[in-house]
């Protein structure tokens, strides 16, 4: 019998692409999440906060009989401690593969979100564990909702310089399934979208797309961050891997579902 494989995240975004993929492959699968459910369609859920202080029982019974771990939990704060808890835990388990999801440019990029990711980078390296990192750009959901953010003001701020290189979530996703599914391979090479977007352009097709007319405002964006997103350190330009679904393509999709 397969053991299952443990999705941390696997109600979000990226998790509602992975967990029907690792299904279609057969895998019965474990989600880790802070609220539970009735278990369905070979998906068993457990209740469990990675960052709360008593979650170690939770933790340890989710990771009972499990060999991989996927771990695509996240948030604007928090990931470094919430993945130290996680590979304990999992060392203890003895789990023979974990899987992490990070972003490009994380260590690059002077931000906090960066830093955590950074930081839950080096947690699963020096866990001792036989692990797999992906860094991805950011996705086309991320992108929508900062620019729809922006555009609720009747002028909209484009931060000079920033530039973003969007990728599909599902072809992130197929891509974690398979990595997964696969022997231990340390850091692999970035995923991020098939094309640069100024933050400007990103705005406009989207303005574009939903029929909005706004003026748009350029701004500086300033510091050591400013810096590190006009030297194009969020980008993966070289030895990457692309993905293939464009952010037009994606917008267009977007917006008849809302019923553009």
């Amino acid at each position: 019998m397969t053991s299952p494989i443990l999705v941390t995240g696997g109600t979000g975004t990226l998790g509602g692409h992975v967990v029907p993929l690792l299904r279609q492959a057969g895998r019965e699968v474990r989600v880790l999440s802070r609220h539970g459910r009735e278990a369905a369609d070979g998906v068993e859920y457990v209740a469990c906060d990675l960052l709360a202080e008593d979650g170690g029982r939770a933790l340890a019974a989710a990771l009972d009989g499990v060999e991989t771990v996927l771990h695509l939990a996240g948030g604007p704060k928090g990931d470094d401690v919430a993945t130290r808890n996680l590979v304990r835990a999992a060392a203890d388990a003895r789990v023979r593969h974990f899987v992490y999801i990070s972003v490009i440019g994380a260590d690059k990029v002077p931000l906090g979100y960066f830093r955590a990711k950074l930081g839950a980078e080096r947690a699963v390296a020096e866990s001792g564990l036989p692990w797999t990192t992906l860094r991805a750009a950011q996705f086309h959901d991320l992108v929508l909702k900062a620019v729809r953010s922006m555009a609720k003001s009747p002028v909209v701020p484009v931060p000079g310089g920033l530039r973003m290189q969007p990728v599909d979530a599902r072809e992130v996703a197929a891509r974690l399934v398979e990595l997964a599914l696969g022997e231990p391979a340390g850091l692999v090479p970035d995923l991020a979208g098939p094309t640069v977007h100024g933050m400007g352009d990103l705005a406009r097709d989207y303005l574009r797309a939903y029929g909005k007319h706004r003026l748009m405002l350029p701004v500086r964006l300033p510091g050591k961050a400013g810096r590190a997103y006009r030297a194009a350190e969020n980008l993966s330009l070289e030895g990457a891997s692309f993905g293939t679904r464009t952010w037009e393509e994606f917008l267009t999709s977007a917006a008849a579902e809302a019923g553009r």
